[in-house]
């Protein structure tokens, strides 16, 4: 994309980052925030990838509040575990691409799939219940 003109006062916008606050359930999280900006309005411009790390960063705050597992402990379990994100989102809940996404920050995990990790943390060999349960289904 090249410069765009701010939409208020026609000057070049620039890329940038620039803080930003969400406030959710009146808990706030500050972060940069990618864009393009004006330097002489408070304008901006966000692309599609700019607003994904903004959406992340929802649901960063979203896990805190809520109180369910952020991305990074998310991980840390599944592979604590040995298994694959596909392996995990077919034992553990969500399909086979649902751990690519709770890892990324891209959805939040369910209540019950985030107790089952917690649960899963503390004793890891509860893992083959899990096996032999799906096995039998």
């Amino acid at each position: 994309m090249t410069n765009p003109i701010c939409p208020e006062t026609g000057a070049p916008m620039y890329r940038g980052v620039r803080p930003i606050t969400l406030t959710y359930k009146g808990q706030s999280l500050t972060f940069n925030m990618p864009g393009w900006y004006c330097d002489q309005s408070e304008e901006s411009i966000h692309t599609g990838k700019d607003m994904k790390i903004s959406d992340r960063k929802l649901n960063l705050l979203k896990a805190r509040v809520e109180g369910v597992l952020e991305p990074e402990e998310i991980r840390r379990i599944r592979k604590k575990l040995h298994l694959s994100q596909e392996q995990a989102g077919l034992l553990i809940g969500g399909g086979p691409r649902a751990f690519q996404k709770y890892e990324s920050g891209d959805v939040l995990p369910s209540r019950a799939v985030s107790t089952a990790l917690v649960l899963l943390d503390h004793a890891p060999t509860s893992l083959s219940l899990l096996e032999t349960h799906k096995k039998a289904a």
